[in-house]
């Protein structure tokens, strides 16, 4: 996850399994003084690498803006044949100046940009927004962005169920899974947006408030599915960063022990 202000701050963090009893939102909200209604989610799934890359970018180019100089130039956005660097470039700029007319050429490229910029014009117009809205209402707004995005003032992550010693699940467990996962997580204000099974493994794409504990939240799911024959494992797997491949989970299981 990245945090991003107005303020300079980053901070990466990738969530996984055995995490301990922390509250996200208690965190942000530590970060922010307090004052959680001043975070914007980034909604789009964006890489996090790229995402890193803009904001080091910014970072670099905050401290030596012209802003009369970066408007008359706001419009070379448009010319499809100067090239990408040089528009990577300014894009950033026009996203650090608190003008409305920088975030306004933002949108307008955005609505038919160069395809391998097309994220990057994502973050540029989300920290312009920020930016305008900071001095709007004379106080710091801060960026919250993840691989995954999000969704409605939610964030979005991926999980790994596992079962006990690695056995298949059956069509009836699979049933409960679905049916216990679904129950528990709409209790939490959360959503299932996609479930799969693999064998032994079930893997979830869900949209979660940063208010729930997410270990609070798995391991109330799981306690309701083991209610029904003890089939499945306590420990799981879950993050914000991006959507794991098969290999990659079979990597992470292999570095942890998931014994129960």
């Amino acid at each position: 996850m990245l945090i991003h202000s107005d303020l300079n701050t980053d901070l990466n963090d990738r969530l996984y399994n055995n995490m301990e009893n922390e509250n996200l939102y208690d965190k942000i909200k530590d970060y922010l003084g307090n004052s959680p209604d001043r975070f914007h989610i980034m909604e789009n799934q964006i890489d996090i690498e790229v995402q890193m890359e803009y904001f080091e970018y910014s970072k670099r180019l905050k401290s030596q803006l012209e802003t009369e100089k970066i408007i008359n130039e706001k419009d070379n956005i448009f010319i499809n044949e100067l090239d990408e660097e040089y528009k990577k470039e300014l894009l950033v700029k026009l996203a650090c100046i608190d003008d409305v007319k920088a975030f306004r050429t933002i949108e307008k490229y955005l609505l038919n940009p160069n395809e391998n910029l097309k994220n990057w014009a994502s973050l540029a117009l989300q920290e312009s927004k920020m930016l305008l809205e900071s001095k709007l209402l004379d106080e710091n707004q801060v960026f919250i962005s993840t691989g995954l995005g999000g969704k409605n003032g939610k964030l979005r992550y991926f999980i790994v169920i596992l079962s006990k010693g690695n056995a298949n699940l059956s069509e009836t467990q699979k049933k409960i899974i679905k049916n216990e996962f679904d129950y528990i997580l709409k209790k939490s204000d959360s959503e299932i947006e996609k479930l799969d099974f693999s064998d032994s493994l079930t893997t979830i794409v869900a949209i979660i408030p940063i208010s729930v504990t997410l270990k609070d939240l798995f391991n109330a799911a799981i306690d309701e599915c083991n209610q029904y024959g003890n089939f499945l494992k306590k420990s799981f797997i879950v993050t914000n960063v991006k959507i794991l491949s098969m290999d990659e989970i079979i990597n992470i299981l292999k570095d942890q022990n998931h014994d129960d």
